[in-house]
């Protein structure tokens, strides 16, 4: 076996080289791919408002943050143990005001608890392995307690610092939490003033996304049908592509519990300081309509899906049949499409008139696709019930998409 391997680099002219040069590889196109991420990402900050430039801002005013906390407890104070407040400060900028004040309490708490028993631990070990000894196991395990969140660490980090600088008396506990407090007040007081940060566009972008995704599938699907492509290595790439859009529907359910939340304690002079377009925010009966769209959708291909599988009763419908179907679903895939401009326009349609042309064009395939329905319950049970489940589906599609036009 080795000297047929052997015989295979000689052969091949390579070997050890390849297996040298494949990580070497990988590492030079990962750092290209993440150069390329970073470029984009600055030329994305640069361009406009978005989340590029949210992470922007509040990296600065984290930064911000710590160098006030610094200048005040070092410079102004002259407090030898000014370190806490910088430190405090700089991971207290959080992403909304309201996380900012419930980290600053655990924090706080945290900082306390482990002051508190590593001053305890060297009292009564009166040795600096010892109190280590005794004191971090202890802080360690209490880190994982859910009211501290993920705050709970610091617990063991302050009695790592007490300890190792021999600090633990009295005046030197109440400095470090003195400076603990002041870097909170700090780092809260910067993200509560300096652009308090309100995820509202996160919300109108994954919505936006979401209808024009579910847009390109219904035109994928569409032009598989009218090509006659449908297979079932089609139908499982088209399953794929709408179980994808899972993925976005939980993407924008998360941005809609974060706009939630920055929009806690933002109210009155905060907000009217930042003066956030809260009117912006696009209702949550939205989610819940693209949610069902989402689910039609994921139905509609699971049934194509199951009809291309030779070992499946179901069987497709005929190809004229098919044709009809997907003219349906490429005026469904329009309309998905018209909603992306409704949302990112400010809740106007960019063709007004489009919904109208929609219906009409809707309803005549509709009856085409009934009188279908009709002439293939003569020829067996499998297409007709394939072909019902597919008009199902439409319909419901359909009746979710013209339901926020009406509701408009």
């Amino acid at each position: 076996m080795t000297r047929d391997r052997a015989q295979v680099r000689e052969r091949t002219g390579r070997g050890d080289a390849v297996g040298r040069t494949a990580p070497v590889t990988r590492v030079r196109d990962a750092l290209r791919w993440d150069a390329r991420s970073v470029g984009r990402a600055a030329r994305a900050a640069w361009r406009g408002p978005g989340r590029e430039r949210d992470l922007l801002v509040q990296s600065l005013k984290a930064a911000a943050a710590a160098l006030l906390a610094w200048l005040l407890a070092r410079v102004w104070l002259d407090d030898p143990m000014a370190l806490m407040a910088p430190w405090a400060a700089l991971v207290l900028v959080q992403a909304t005001v309201y996380s900012s004040l419930l980290q600053a309490a655990r924090q706080f708490t945290a900082i306390c608890v482990g002051a508190l028993v590593a001053s305890g631990a060297q009292a009564v070990t009166g040795d600096t392995t010892g109190a280590l000894a005794l004191s971090v196991p202890v802080l360690v395990l209490l880190s994982n307690w859910p009211r501290f969140g993920d705050q709970g660490i610091y617990a063991a980090t302050t009695a790592v610092f007490t300890i190792a600088t021999g600090t633990v008396s009295a005046v030197a506990v109440g400095h470090r939490l003195g400076q603990a407090a002041l870097g909170a007040v700090i780092g809260v007081a910067v993200n509560a003033l300096v652009l308090p940060p309100v995820h509202l566009r996160d919300v109108r972008e994954n919505l936006a996304a979401l209808a024009r995704e579910a847009g390109d599938v219904l035109h994928a699907v569409a032009g598989d049908l009218r090509g006659g492509e449908w297979d079932a290595q089609t139908a499982a790439d088209r399953l794929g592509d709408a179980a994808r859009l899972q993925s976005r529907l939980e993407a924008l359910r998360s941005a809609r519990g974060w706009s939630k939340e920055s929009l806690r304690l933002t109210s009155g002079v905060l907000r009217a300081l930042y003066r956030a377009p809260t009117e912006a925010l696009p209702p949550e009966h939205e989610d819940e309509r693209f949610s069902r769209v989402t689910g039609h959708l994921t139905a509609l291909a699971r049934t194509l899906a199951v009809a291309a599988d030779e070992n499946r009763t179901p069987a497709a419908p005929d190809a004229a049949v098919l044709g009809c179907y997907a003219e349906l679903l490429e005026l469904l895939g329009d309309a998905c499409h018209a909603e992306v401009g409704r949302l990112l326009g400010g809740g106007t349609r960019v063709d007004t008139l489009l919904d109208e042309r929609t219906e009409a064009v809707m309803r005549e395939l509709h009856e085409r696709l009934q009188d279908g329905l009709r002439e293939q319950a003569g020829r067996g049970a499998a297409r007709t019930a394939v072909l019902g489940t597919l008009v199902l589906q439409a319909e419901n599609l359909w009746a979710d998409l013209d339901s926020g036009t009406r509701g408009r």
